[in-house]
Order: structure tokens, then sequence, then C-alpha cells
């Protein structure tokens, strides 16, 4: 039996343990606090950080601050800035980026330990609910649909968990701030009443979470075209490879996307 086991794919999706730059990771843990733990595949605590980041920047009013400081306001911004809430979310945003810096580094230590294992992974399972399959995707067809709607390329690459939590939340950003009623009115050419329903506080969610689902729905489509090719090659060795004439063989590396 395998003691670490290199590959999941289930009805849910695929996980693999892969290579990550844990200062990439970090990065996006301050972009959004959450981020960086999604990438590692950690659905759990990110969502769950994803959910205390949204409660205290909006009780803070830190998003709201911001947009009177890119606005030259200054004593507004100070004026609306919830000093107590803001004070709660300084260690929160500092333990998040560290979390999931030292997350990464861990599980880099696994990847290590199982590099040169042969990847043992159901490549079809048939479900009365679902057919899954290992197969190849474009990489930049997944970052497109993210960018579109967050979690679209999420559900190309079969990151179901991922795809549903990226989907609701966007979806509900959306709906609070107004951004898409924005959008209609400015269209429409009443800009006065496009600015007056918008809710920017809300509406600074969004960049983050765009540009990191995309950046998820690309890196994670290599990496599972990478685990693709490394069970086609551990296959072709296990069951082709004469046992009278070893041919070489050298599996390979998950590229450094990040």
């Amino acid at each position: 039996m395998v003691r670490r086991n290199k590959a999941l794919m289930d009805f849910i999706g695929t996980t693999r343990l892969s290579y990550h730059r844990p200062s990439v990771v970090a990065w996006w843990s301050a972009a959004f606090p959450g981020f960086g733990h999604m990438l590692l595949n950690m659905h759990v605590k990110g969502n769950a950080l994803f959910l205390i980041e949204i409660i205290i920047n909006v009780q803070s009013k830190l998003n709201l601050a911001m947009v009177y400081t890119f606005m030259g306001d200054f004593h507004q911004a100070t004026t609306v800035l919830n000093t107590q809430w803001t004070l709660i979310y300084i260690p929160f945003y500092f333990f998040c980026i560290w979390d999931s810096y030292r997350s990464a580094i861990d599980i880099n230590k696994l990847y290590f330990l199982t590099e040169n294992q042969p990847v043992e992974v159901n490549v079809m399972d048939l479900h009365s609910y679902e057919i899954c399959y290992l197969d190849k995707r474009v990489p930049w067809v997944a970052g497109m649909w993210s960018l579109l709607l967050p979690g679209l390329g999420q559900f190309y690459a079969r990151r179901l968990i991922t795809s549903f939590s990226l989907l609701a939340w966007s979806l509900t950003i959306y709906i609070i701030s107004h951004e898409l009623q924005s959008i209609q009115m400015l269209l429409n050419g009443t800009l006065s009443d496009a600015t007056k329903v918008i809710r920017p506080e809300w509406l600074l969610f969004m960049p983050s979470l765009i540009f990191g689902a995309s950046y998820d729905a690309y890196a994670k489509t290599i990496e599972y075209n990478c685990l693709f090719a490394d069970e086609q090659r551990s296959y072709l060795h296990r069951e082709w490879q004469p046992k009278n004439f070893p041919l070489p063989f050298k599996k390979g590396r998950t590229p450094d996307y990040d």
C-alpha cells in the first residue's frame, strides 16, 4: 500500500500533490485572504478565510476608506473607518499570508517525497450521477472563462468545489455591489444614476476575485495536464517495458508555472 498518495480523482474533481512557489501563494493570500489556501486545494480553510475576510472588511469599512483615499478625501476616509474592526483585521490578514506560505512549504516537502513515485490514479470512474475521466484541457480557455465569470474556468477544469465556491461568492458580490445594474445604467447614458447605485466597498472585492480565479483556473489546468502525462508515462512503463530489457525512464516534474 502506498503511504502517501500522489493524486486522486473522483466525481468532485481531481487533486494532486504538486510544487507551488510559496511566495506566489502568499501573494495571492495578500490579494484576497483565502485564495492562497484554495490554490493549495485547502478548500475548507480557504472558504472559511474568504468569509471571515468579507465580514471583517465590511464591518471595518476598510474598502470604503480605501475608496475615499483614492479620491483624495483623507478626512472622510478616517471618519468612516472602524478602528476596532480594523485592529482585528490586521493580525487576521498577516496570519492568512503567513499560513499559506507555511502550508505551501509543507506541501512542497510532501511533493518531493513522492516525486519519484509512479502515478497510480483511476483514469476513468463511472457513476450513475457522473462520468469522471482524466484528460487534457486547454489552460487559456479555463483562464478566459474565469475572467468572464469567476468559477466557470474551474468548472471546465473539473474543480467542482472551487467552482461552486467562486460562483457563489461572485454572484453574492455582484448582487450586493449592484455592479451589473450600474453598468446597465451607464450604457443607457445615465452616469449620475450609475454612480449613485454602485456600492464601491463591495466592488473592490471583484478585481482580486476575478484575476485570482483566472490564475487558479489556468495554473490548475496545466497541473492536471501534467498529471495526465505522468499517469500515461507510468502506465506505459508498467505495462509495456520489457522485463529483460529495461528502457530509460525518467519521471516528469510539474512545471514551475508559478
